[in-house]
């Protein structure tokens, strides 16, 4: 697989010296949307969850991350599908806005957007506890608060900038995130030939109920590739190949890297940071500082593509006219949603010093489900021959007819019933509150 070439076309000129309306610049190739998935998706939870799951669930956590990885995949490929039909920004919120109406579509958006920002604002915060391990000043409420405003503020004024700065960026801090973890694994590798498995313990269905949903959320995220579609090169052929090889990558990192706790660290369960207490027994002290240094780089590399594809989630939902104009502005010169970047950041910003992104944070299993089914349903009711010119045929078909998108369904679902009542409650409460913005915006308008 090769990347594809760079867009060398001169620079478009100022609209304002054309009196022409700005326009997004189309400069994302296939590799850039690679990217910014994979660092959705490998933030800060990498280097927590092997604990977790393993306490849940012992040695059979091997297999459930590859059975998380095929779920993922299976909702992954009716993005992959749906997307081909679509040239603009938005994501999800475009394919179920034509599929089933804009109310549908805004509940998706809002609540796609409303869980970036919470997501940015926290793992903003993990960032800054992080650092305070080599700066300690950040460990204080003034040092983590310079921190946290100093980061976020550079990559909204970066995202402000272009969107090619932006990829840099991202794409970046996707290699520094993968390469500790490839270190980790080669490293790790001798373990697993010479040390067997712990035994497999009896699971309780509660027991693996709760970590099959722990897993869906550390897949999580790979939803945001399609959104900046706006931006990108080819984005009806460029939108398959990010959100398969994204999937893959994933889920063949996170599964090594369990592979890697599960043979080497006997009290793997007990541990809080199950990455880095690993690395000291297979790579020594100094494999317990390139693990650390791994994970600020790895939030890091999540917040940039919190903040470009949050901002092109508003953006895309105002340029549909389903939110005020001002969203969806352009800046001049630059060609970046720059009234929707800000906005995003100010809010995760807002969240992260206020420490409201913890309340926040049951709100993320619905809005997991509402984004996932909205998708995947889009994908089924799309191919019906009713839609025939009035969207884009695909240009590229999930296998299996109708198989993946019921299965991706119930994947979707699966959350709904063995998510907690308080996060029901907070899903419920996040999907109202969209429900009144959409129908005072609607009330404005007429």
């Amino acid at each position: 697989m090769s990347a594809p070439a760079r867009d060398t076309r001169p620079a478009e000129p100022c609209a304002a010296a054309t009196g022409e309306r700005p326009s997004l610049e189309r400069a994302l190739g296939r590799w850039d949307l690679t990217a910014i998935g994979i660092n959705q998706v490998i933030g800060g939870a990498i280097f927590l969850m092997p604990s977790q799951v393993a306490g849940l669930i012992g040695a059979w956590s091997l297999p459930a991350f590859v059975l998380a990885g095929f779920a993922s995949l299976l909702v992954a490929w009716c993005f992959a599908e749906v997307s081909t039909r679509f040239v603009g920004t938005g994501g999800a919120y475009l394919y179920t806005r034509a599929a089933f109406g804009r109310f549908i579509a805004f509940e998706v958006g809002w609540m796609q957007w409303f869980t970036r920002v919470a997501s940015h604002a926290s793992v903003a915060n993990g960032a800054a506890l992080a650092v305070a391990y080599f700066v300690p000043w950040t460990a204080g409420a003034t040092g983590r608060a310079v921190f946290i405003t100093g980061v976020m503020l550079f990559l909204g004024w970066i995202n402000v900038r272009g969107i090619r700065q932006s990829a840099r960026v991202v794409n970046a801090l996707t290699v520094a995130k993968l390469a500790p973890l490839a270190l980790f694994v080669a490293f790790g590798l001798s373990w697993l030939w010479r040390a067997p498995l712990p035994p497999f313990p009896t699971v309780t269905v509660e027991q693996a109920s709760t970590a099959a949903l722990l897993l869906i959320f550390v897949f999580g995220g790979f939803d945001v590739v399609s959104v900046p579609a706006g931006e990108t090169q080819d984005p009806r052929r460029h939108m398959p190949f990010a959100f398969t090889v994204t999937i893959a990558v994933v889920a063949t990192v996170m599964t090594l890297c369990q592979a890697v706790c599960l043979v080497a660290l006997p009290d793997l369960a007990s541990s809080k940071t199950p990455l880095a207490d690993t690395a000291v027994v297979v790579m020594g002290a100094a494999g317990a500082i390139l693990v650390a240094i791994g994970a600020i780089v790895s939030m890091l590399g999540n917040n940039a593509g919190q903040v470009l594809t949050g901002s092109r989630m508003l953006f895309g939902v105002a340029e549909n006219g389903d939110l005020p104009r001002w969203f969806g502005r352009i800046h001049p010169r630059h060609h970046t949603p720059d009234a929707a970047i800000w906005f995003t950041t100010v809010v995760a910003l807002a969240l992260a010093l206020t420490g409201s992104f913890v309340a926040l944070a049951a709100v993320s299993a619905v809005a997991r489900l509402v984004t996932y089914v909205g998708a995947c349903a889009a994908t089924w009711r799309l191919r019906n021959p009713r839609f025939d010119g009035v969207v884009a045929p695909a240009l590229w078909t999930a296998p299996g007819g109708p198989l993946v998108p019921a299965l991706a369904i119930a994947v979707s679902l699966f959350i709904l019933a063995v998510a907690s009542h308080q996060q029901l409650l907070a899903g419920a409460a996040a999907l109202a509150a969209g429900a009144v913005l959409f129908f005072v915006g609607s009330g404005l308008e007429s």
